[in-house]
């Protein structure tokens, strides 16, 4: 018994600092089975208001002035249903049996702009939603207006029209380091407002599974389904990130093991910016083919390293072209940001902002050079690359689902108007070109090439539905 005592009184006086220690020298300097005083030994079941006169730390204070513009978000997604389940023959001889089902999903937002009434989200919370509703702070439910979205950096903008909002200061990404502390804000599993704490684990995690465009904030403090899209604050109350994916091998619903993710604010802000100026996002490209530098590629180059992306190819009229960029120059770094690899130059151009100036390191020749150029946004309208494609809006595939399989390539084509040469020809609304006459394709950039100038019927091969097609242009 002599021994348990002791021991709890070294449990307490770790817990309980100087206090305790203080009457762990009276238990342990009386002799065996004396008693101590009552006074000498007080009975603590939580930790003091301060010790030694200070007060203890708390974060209290600097979450009162953030919670305010932490926000839930319920959105509501209506389906048709049959009850014939997945069997196309009896869901196509009996329609009007189908019923209407309303799916329902939680998660969170950040109110970065009160007199916008701008709310910042993640695209996955909102996805396919027809009403968006926000719970504030206080209580109250307000309707949110849909602005935009972006798919491949999971960022989507609402406005809410309420009085007395509160918006979020916004931090600096340059001032963010690994071992800084942070305080995730969110409504995990709906329960309401809860508030978790962690450090920086790392910063530019971009190997992410099933995400696009990627520059994370990766955090041990807890990210649980329903904080999508909530806010991650530094010590000062400055929204440093949004909070948009956890990683568990048994799945996202079985919890946080400490691997989470959030969006840094300053590409946030920059997606938000466009958002709000045109309601989508358009990237620049420098208009190259490139390759991962593998070990027989680095023999063949005589290179000293197998790393870096090789450009296989360099498009007309594109800003690689415009700076003598060349098939077989090595891009090992971009903007002082080193590139290990193909996948890593894609994902850079994607997060860069329009007409972005980027420095890349090259190797050519056994030599380094460093090449200035700018990124560049392509067109989108079908006019601009054939006039067969008048009336079709064109997009690159999103890089979540390229990312889901390497081999992917192609256009997507995103609108069609009724009428125009390109729906009389066949084209439809979501349709994947993914093959060309003309040449071969792997994006955007690629497809504008390939087409160049060429006269007489341009035959594309598009992916609908899970099945393919032939489609002639004339």
């Amino acid at each position: 018994m002599r021994a348990k005592t002791t021991l709890l009184a070294l449990t307490c006086a770790a817990a309980f600092g100087g206090f305790a220690a203080t009457a762990l020298r009276d238990v342990v300097q009386q002799p065996a089975g004396a008693v101590p005083p009552a006074a000498t030994v007080p009975l603590v079941a939580a930790l003091p208001a301060n010790v030694d006169g200070q007060a203890l730390p708390s974060l209290a204070p600097m979450l009162r002035t953030v919670t305010p513009s932490v926000v839930s978000v319920q959105t509501k997604q209506r389906v048709r249903v049959s009850p014939f389940g997945n069997d196309p023959f009896f869901r196509r001889m009996f329609p009007e049996l189908s019923q209407e089902r309303i799916n329902e999903s939680l998660g969170s937002g950040v109110i970065v702009d009160a007199a916008q009434g701008y709310v910042l989200t993640n695209h996955h919370v909102i996805e396919g939603a027809d009403d968006v509703s926000v719970t504030l702070a206080d209580g109250r439910t307000v309707e949110a207006e849909f602005i935009g979205s972006d798919v491949d950096t999971d960022v989507a903008l609402m406005r809410i029209q309420a009085d007395n909002l509160t918006a979020i200061p916004l931090a600096q990404d340059a001032n963010l380091q690994v071992g800084d502390f942070v305080v995730a804000v969110g409504n995990p599993f709906g329960f309401g407002q809860t508030v978790t704490s962690g450090i920086v684990s790392a910063v530019g995690r971009s190997n992410v599974p099933g995400v696009g465009f990627q520059n994370f904030i990766q955090t041990d403090a807890s990210i649980n389904p329903g904080n999508s899209g909530g806010a991650l604050v530094n010590l000062r109350g400055e929204l440093v990130g949004i909070n948009t994916a956890s990683f568990n091998t048994r799945g996202s619903m079985a919890g946080n093991i400490g691997l989470g993710f959030a969006i840094p604010i300053g590409l946030a802000r920059s997606v938000m910016t466009q958002l709000a100026t045109t309601g989508s996002v358009q990237r620049g490209t420098l208009g190259v083919d490139t390759q991962t530098v593998d070990a027989r590629i680095a023999q063949g180059l005589g290179l000293e390293t197998a790393r870096g992306a090789v450009v296989t190819r360099v498009y007309s009229g594109s800003p690689a072209a415009s700076a003598g960029l060349r098939p077989g120059d090595v891009v090992i770094s971009a903007n002082g940001q080193r590139i290990d690899n193909s996948e890593a130059l894609r994902n850079f151009q994607g997060l860069q902002t329009l007409d972005a100036p980027v420095t890349l390191e090259v190797l050519r020749d056994g030599r380094t050079l460093k090449v200035e150029t700018r990124l560049r946004a392509l067109p989108r309208d079908g006019a601009s690359f054939d006039a067969r494609l008048t009336g079709a809006t064109l997009a690159d595939i999103p890089e979540a689902i390229r990312r889901q399989n390497a081999r992917a390539g192609g256009v997507l084509v995103e609108r069609v108007e009724a009428g125009s040469r390109a729906h009389t020809a066949g084209l439809r609304d979501g349709d994947l070109i993914i093959a060309a006459s003309s040449g071969e394709f792997r994006d955007l950039a690629g497809f504008r090439d390939v087409l160049g100038n060429r006269q007489g019927e341009l035959l594309l091969r598009i992916s609908r539905g899970g099945r393919i097609y032939n489609v002639i242009m004339r």
